[in-house]
Parts: C-alpha cells; structure tokens; sequence
C-alpha cells in the first residue's frame, strides 16, 4: 500500500450551525436541565446536581441514564456532542445534515443502553452508531445518483474551515480539498474506513470497532482507498522529496 497521507485536522469542537436539542420522549421531565435558563434562575440545588454529574465518568453515566436519569443521559450528550459531529462532519466533508445523523445516533444509543457490554467506552460505542448512520446516508446518496435522481440542494461543497486545524497551510488545505473530491468518489465503506484512520488519525483496532468490521477488513478497506487516491492524487510537492505528514 503506498504511503498515507495524514492531515492537520481540527483539535477542537466544531460549532453547529444550529444548537442541537436531544429529545428522548414527547413528555419533558420537569426536572429535566434547560440550557439555556439564565444561570441566576437555575436553583442552587440543581446547578450542585449537575456539576455532581460533570464530575462523573461515562460509566457511572451510563447506569443512571440506563435508569431513567435525564439529567445523566443530557451530560453523556453534553459530553460526546461535538465528538460525534466532527466525527460525522469528516466522514461527509461538510457539515450539511450531519447535525439529523448525530441526534439520531444519541437516541438510538439511549435506548440501546442496555445492551452496552462496556459501559466505560460509551464514546466509542456511540461513534460506530454516527458511523452506521453515516455510512446509510452516504449509501442512499449512491443509490438516488444511480437513479439519477437530482438531490433539490444539488452536491454539497467541501467546507474544508470545518476540516483543517487553522494552522494548516494554504497548501495542506488544497491537498484535503483534493483529496475529499476523491474520496466521495469511494464506496462508503472505503471511505469511511480510509477517514477514520488517515483523517480522524486513529489506530487501526479502533477505526475497526467504528466501522464494525475486523481488523483485516478495515485494514482492505483503507487500502483500497490508498491506492485509488494514490493513482489520482495529483502531488503539487511531486517534485519534492516530502514525508507524510500525521494530524497535529
């Protein structure tokens, strides 16, 4: 397989365009935390409750969200939200929909607590679900252009701001714009895996418990991915002697 290329990526949480509101049932529990209630309204016995909650790791969430808290369940989608919205955002290289994959994957994994083995890798856990989601749109999206039918918003642009770390050279960025063309161009289930590993820069056995597959499987995957963009990847450093370059 040729060489990876890896990618100054965005370290911290991207904003959504929209605040996004988890929603488990109709009925909202009175007791139920309002975000965005002005902090001087908020009852002192509240505000020691969730700061009780903050301090809490995801296993201990997990059970009292499993027991019908939704004060544990809000803090675990406080916690993972801008996770699993950059997660999604990388795999589709922009950030249109993704807000309606993530708040799906929160409720089909709040309903699905019962059946976490590991309580503690919730995060992970979630993430294949944002993938699961994901890999369906990206799917169907194939399947409406062999139709041919027209998505009424035509092909989403690459919002590479949402991509690279701000640090990232003009040229870094010109390469991922690059690359993200070639990328859609995959079978969702190349792309996502190559995304996660040389995109997301994670290690090989996690990018296979995202993608829910086996360690070989991933491994194909990304290297069929690799060696498509390496046929097509036009280098502008191709009379350089560069190194591949790992996520800051």
């Amino acid at each position: 397989m040729g060489s990876q290329r890896r990618f100054e990526t965005e370290s911290k949480p991207m904003s959504a365009r929209a605040p996004l509101r988890l929603v488990v049932s109709k009925a909202t529990p009175s007791d139920a935390i309002e975000s965005d209630a002005p902090a001087s309204l908020v009852p002192a016995s509240r505000v020691h409750a969730i700061q009780s909650l903050a301090a809490l790791g995801d296993e201990g969430l997990v059970a009292l969200a499993a027991g019908g808290d939704m004060r544990a369940a809000e803090t675990l989608y406080r916690r993972h939200v801008p996770y699993a919205l950059n997660l999604a955002a990388r795999i589709a290289g922009s950030t249109t929909d993704v807000e309606d994959v993530v708040h799906d994957a929160f409720l089909r994994a709040l309903q699905r607590l019962d059946s976490l083995r590991n309580p503690a890798a919730f995060r992970t856990w979630l993430g294949s679900i944002v993938v699961h989601g994901m890999r369906s749109r990206l799917r169907r999206e194939k399947f409406r252009r062999m139709l041919g039918l027209r998505e009424t918003r035509g092909a989403q642009p690459i919002e590479i701001e949402q991509i690279a770390s701000p640090t990232a050279s003009p040229a870094v960025r010109a390469e991922l714009a690059q690359l993200y063309a070639l990328v859609r161009t995959l079978p969702a289930d190349d792309r996502i895996a190559w995304t996660l590993r040389c995109i997301e820069g994670h290690e090989l056995a996690e990018a296979a418990a995202l993608a829910d597959c086996s360690l070989a499987t991933v491994k194909r995957r990304i290297a069929r991915a690799q060696k498509f963009i390496d046929d097509h990847f036009v280098d502008a450093r191709s009379g350089l002697d560069a190194e591949p370059r790992r996520p800051a």
